[in-house]
């Protein structure tokens, strides 16, 4: 228990007001056992209650007294003295003293519940202590409603307010004035007709600080600022849990007459300015929480510190210390100038993109990131200027174009007065256009620039080239398992009418270094076809048609991709003769091709572009299958094929503008498949067979233009394929097979493709 006679408490720490809270009702009961209570001049015992019905009455409960006041009960004013206990719960007090509040706690204590206070002339609750004693009031607000003609509620030293789920107005002054007193609102809403909340020294000689916490609490005034510090004191705020202050002129916070404060925001989004006088001090702490105003400091001393992924929007005049930590960003929203700038995974970003602003800092030190912006058509951008110290290793996140620029000078972002700091690149170049920079140090480190001399093609650049290249690879992708059907037919010696199915599936892996565009493209799709036997001519032609869909994933690298999605029909025509062996295989096919491409660029934005063309297909084989002891076989081939795309051209929505050529593609092929047929003791046939085969792509010319730059999208060459696979009539009319291969070459392989399929005749 606290005596008297105890230490004062300091407001400044938490732990202090828990403990007051605590002792409080302790301290107030350890008064004298017998007490008096005056009503209306009548003296009563040492304990009172009023009830409903009771006429209305003003109460002075004195020297350790105890007033209970229930609910429904009327009552004018009450004053709480020397250490008495007031309970009043869902009663009513309405006053009209013209000096005392309408309820005044000194050195005492109450507990008010569902209850309406109002005080029509003078303020709704005073929660005060004795002057000259170490000891002052506490009182308890639940769920009621306090409102004063003047303040709404007045806590001095040494005293506490709680407030929960309440609501306290100040009709003409200030809604609670905390005097070096110490208030504790919880979800609960407090207004001043002038200010929200005034903190203050209670006199000259008074000198505790006061403390404000919120949480999930507003702050509102309605002709002034949300709070008002009052010097000299140096007040301590606590604004948590979604809580908010809202000032009519504009400003949440004003530090005035030498008042200082440190100010924490947890977990609460705020809007407007902060206001520092002369001779005042601001510590303001952000805690995952979101402020969008101004931080003004007209003479004082101001350090802003942002963490844990809080984010400051707006003007920092005068800042002697900005601390930017975890993720927290300060947004800039003009020119601006700051002390020192230290930086712990923090980020400083100027404005939006296209608005350009300067960022003066004395000294600069940590390790961060700035999200600038330039303009290379006019070689305009954000700049960095640290005209003192600087230290730590920075990055630059500067926002990507795609547009191109319009010269080839270099762009001076970054300038430090000692060469101390270091800078580089997020993801260590920069998309402009057609091709990305890098960023360049020079004058012993002091001055860094975007420098186009060391250009390479762009991520944007990277999907339209590679969208070009896919097509062909797409559409013979789909015809590859075609030739496979050669194995089932023997076993139908062509003869039959047949519905097929192929599912298949390859991955390509291209890289053309000359150009720097590499991709990795992984096909998967479907096939169905119908074929018959012609009866005119020698009797060895069969004729068929077939359709399918496949989808082709790219994988650009850096988080880039794109897709084509094909459709196709297309007939076919093959000729078998069973005594020679030769064959002859014909193939046309048509496709609509639906090209989408989504670019992951320097900056993290994305960039998307689609567009759709048609393409033709056309292929002639010609082999002959060679029978040899044992049932063994070699069957040597040729094939040569051609794909011919519509050209297109389309804009990716970064500004890119890309022009495809038609494109063609003209592959040559000579292989050699060998096998054994293997008559199994159910009657079925087994079939396994080894290919090879040498192509070559004849091509050397497929023109592509992005941003009016040339490309010349050239994958010519020769290429080594390998395959393995398995046909096996099951039955007369059921035939399945199974293939993989694999191929290698200059600038495309193939390290799997994959295709299974199934065959019955009627």
């Amino acid at each position: 228990m606290i005596s008297p006679a105890s230490q004062r408490f300091r407001y400044s720490r938490l732990s202090s007001i828990i403990k007051l809270v605590a002792a409080a009702p302790l301290c107030l009961l350890s008064q004298q056992a017998m007490s008096t209570i005056v009503v209306d001049g009548t003296v009563g015992s040492g304990k009172y209650d009023v009830r409903p019905g009771a006429a209305a009455s003003d109460y002075l409960a004195q020297k350790g007294a105890t007033l209970t006041v229930h609910k429904n009960a009327n009552v004018k004013e009450i004053r709480a003295t020397s250490g008495s206990t007031l309970t009043l719960t869902g009663a009513n007090v309405s006053s009209v003293h013209g000096s005392q509040a309408a309820i005044a706690l000194s050195n005492s204590s109450a507990t008010i519940s569902d209850a309406r206070i109002t005080s029509h002339t003078s303020g709704g609750l005073n929660v005060a202590r004795q002057v000259g004693t170490p000891t002052g009031s506490y009182a308890q607000v639940d769920n009621s409603e306090i409102t004063g003609a003047t303040y709404g509620a007045n806590v001095t030293s040494h005293s506490l307010l709680e407030l929960n789920n309440s609501v306290l107005v100040g009709q003409r002054q200030q809604g609670l004035r905390l005097l070096g007193g110490a208030a504790i609102a919880t979800d609960s809403e407090i207004t001043g007709g002038t200010t929200g909340v005034v903190m203050s020294l209670e006199s000259a000689t008074a000198l505790e600080s006061p403390h404000l916490i919120l949480d999930g609490s507003r702050v509102t005034g309605l002709d002034g600022p949300a709070i008002n510090v009052m010097g000299p004191i140096t007040a301590e705020i606590d604004v948590t849990n979604g809580s908010s202050l809202q000032g009519q002129n504009g400003n949440m916070l004003e530090l005035t007459q030498g008042g200082s404060a440190n100010m924490r925001v947890r977990f609460s989004e705020l809007a407007g300015n902060i206001q520092v006088g002369a001779d005042s001090a601001l510590d303001l702490n952000l805690d995952h929480a979101i402020l969008t105003g101004d931080v003004i400091n007209n003479g004082g001393s101001a350090s802003v510190g942002l963490n844990n992924g809080s984010v400051l929007t707006g003007r920092l005049e005068n800042v002697d210390t900005l601390a930017i930590n975890s993720d927290a960003t300060w947004v800039m929203v003009d020119d601006q100038h700051v002390g020192d700038l230290l930086l712990a995974g923090g980020n400083v970003k100027f404005g939006d993109t296209g608005t350009f602003y300067k960022l003066d800092v004395d000294n600069l030190s940590g390790n961060g990131t700035f999200v600038m912006s330039v303009d290379f058509a006019t070689l305009t951008g954000d700049f960095l200027n640290v005209t003192g110290t600087s230290s730590g290793d920075h990055q630059l996140l500067i926002a990507s174009t795609g547009a191109d620029p319009l010269s080839e000078d270099r762009l001076h972002v970054v300038h430090t007065e000692d060469g101390g700091a270091k800078f580089s690149l997020v993801g260590e170049r920069v998309d402009v256009g057609t091709y990305s920079y890098s960023l360049v140090d020079d004058n012993e480190g002091k001055d860094w620039l975007l420098d186009p001399g060391s250009k390479v093609i762009s991520p944007s650049t990277n999907s339209v080239l590679a969208l070009a290249n896919a097509a062909p690879s797409v559409l013979y992708g789909e015809m590859t398992n075609l030739r496979t059907r050669m194995g089932e037919l023997r076993h139908s010696d062509g003869q039959s009418t047949g519905l097929w199915s192929r599912a298949y599936g390859n991955k390509f892996e291209v890289n053309n270094s000359d150009k720097g565009m590499q991709y990795n493209q992984t096909q998967r799709g479907f096939t169905l076809g119908a074929d018959v036997p012609l009866t005119g001519g020698d009797g060895q032609w069969l004729a068929g048609f077939m359709a399918g869909h496949s989808t082709s994933d790219l994988d650009l690298s850096r988080g880039s991709k794109a897709t084509v999605d094909s459709y196709y029909v297309g007939g076919y025509a093959t000729w078998l003769d069973a005594e020679s062996g030769l064959y002859f295989d014909g193939v046309l096919k048509f496709n609509r091709l639906h090209n989408e491409s989504d670019v992951a660029m320097s900056d993290g934005k994305k960039a998307k572009g689609n567009y759709t063309q048609n393409a033709v297909t056309a292929s002639a084989e010609v082999g002959r299958n060679i029978k040899l002891d044992d049932g063994y076989f070699v069957e040597p081939y040729g094939q040569l094929a051609t794909a011919i795309i519509q050209r297109q051209s389309y804009e990716l929505d970064n500004g890119l503008q890309a022009e495809g050529a038609r494109t063609a593609s003209v592959v040559g092929k000579l292989g050699v498949t060998a096998g054994r047929d293997i008559q199994l003791d159910s009657g079925s046939v087994l079939q396994p067979y080894l290919r090879t085969a040498v192509a070559h792509e004849f091509n050397q010319s497929n023109k592509v233009s992005v941003n009016g730059n040339s490309f010349n999208n050239d994958l010519s060459g020769s290429r080594v394929e390998m395959a393995a696979g398995i046909a096996m009539a099951v039955s007369k009319n059921w035939k399945v097979h199974a293939d993989v291969e694999r191929s290698m070459g200059k600038s495309i392989d193939q390290p799997w493709g994959v295709n299974v399929g199934l065959r019955y005749d009627f």
